[in-house]
């Protein structure tokens, strides 16, 4: 017998239709993210001095003064969604979030992040996410395309979306770097003994090498290699620094005492995360001798052990854009099984994404 629901009160009734509103809506705090770093609000309010009037940035950006109004009404947004911080008075400054966003400004040497918000509200994520309906309703064979792929016939850092949209590909491609670096000098300050002892690394999927530089310059004694595709490492050039070896990691990952997977898994789906850390356990040593594998990667759960929003709004990109998923910790212990490992240890939580060991 269906359960009988009592009919909401006025108040309940009231607020229920804010908070449709408000989820109906929301995409528009991303539009407006999107709006501003591509009149580059951040980096005008970082040249003048990190403080900005409405009529400072109106005259920084050359806007006609008629947009004045319309302007302060997508200052007042982000700055309710803390893109931007405002006075009393109307003066605006950089929050954290709008200072990874400043053109020039870079962390650790990490690439600056605005290539990533511009990425997935590109036409091509709004569009998958208009499909998802219908994407539930298809009745495909296995192995089931990403919604992504269903509307646009191509993937993500894919040969079949240079060829879709060159310029957006070369765009994903940016949003995935700055995704995959921002962060690794805080995994090499807080987790330093996660690399002592080491003598070399192999860094899967590691693209121009700003994660392997940043743990050699840290701790210069380890050999690092940098493996990925070969469309990636022809475009990348020989810095001295590290060995950039082109292939495939589901076929071989260049030998070393640890391998490194940093935000690389959760693109995958667990038989194919299989597949991957088989590859990598061949790669390194025993337990005894140092051998490990180093992941980098959202833990749902991690933050306060409860899954936040960001969490799963992550896994909705993936559901979206890719045959993956976030995993919490019960799910990644699984796959660490499944491949032939023995024990892992999460050494860390940076917010939501753990630091784990995994061995041999």
């Amino acid at each position: 017998m269906a359960a009988h629901m009592t009919v909401p009160s006025d108040a309940q009734l009231i607020k229920a239709q804010a908070d449709l509103q408000r989820h109906s809506l929301t995409y528009l705090t991303s539009m407006a993210l999107r709006c501003a770093i591509e009149l580059g609000i951040p980096t005008a309010i970082h040249r003048l001095g990190g403080t900005a009037s409405l009529p400072d940035l109106m005259a920084a950006l050359s806007l006609p003064p008629p947009k004045a109004p319309f302007l302060s009404r997508v200052l007042r947004l982000l700055a309710k969604s803390n893109a931007l911080a405002c006075t009393d008075a109307g003066i605006y400054s950089l929050t954290p979030l709008s200072y990874i966003l400043v053109d020039g400004v870079l962390i650790d040497g990490e690439a600056r992040q605005t290539a990533f918000p511009l990425a997935v509200t590109s036409r091509y994520h709004m569009e998958s996410g208009l499909g998802l309906a219908d994407w539930f309703k298809n009745d495909r064979a296995l192995p089931v395309p990403s919604p992504f792929e269903h509307v646009h016939a191509a993937a993500p850092f894919d040969e079949s979306m240079t060829l879709l949209d060159h310029e957006t590909d070369k765009l994903f491609y940016e949003g995935l770097a700055a995704h995959d670096h921002m962060g690794i000098g805080t995994v090499v300050r807080e987790c330093r003994g996660l690399f002592n002892g080491l003598e070399s690394l192999t860094d899967c999927c590691g693209g121009d090498g700003t994660t392997a530089r940043a743990i050699v310059k840290a701790f210069p004694h380890i050999k690092c290699n940098v493996l990925d595709l070969p469309q990636v490492i022809e475009k990348v050039p020989s810095d001295g620094v590290v060995n950039y070896v082109a292939g495939d990691l589901f076929h071989t990952v260049p030998p070393a005492q640890a391998v490194m997977l940093k935000l690389v898994l959760h693109f995958w789906s667990d038989d194919d995360c299989i597949k991957i850390l088989a590859q990598c356990k061949k790669a390194i040593p025993s337990r005894e001798m140092g051998g490990k594998v180093i992941i980098i990667d959202i833990v749902l759960g991690s933050s306060l052990e409860t899954i936040t929003e960001t969490e799963l709004l992550m896994d909705m990109l993936m559901f979206i854009c890719t045959r993956g998923r976030q995993r919490d910790e019960k799910e990644w212990s699984t796959i660490f099984m499944k491949a032939g490992f023995s024990d892992y240890k999460i050494v860390k939580k940076l917010g939501h994404r753990g630091v784990i060991e995994v061995y041999p």
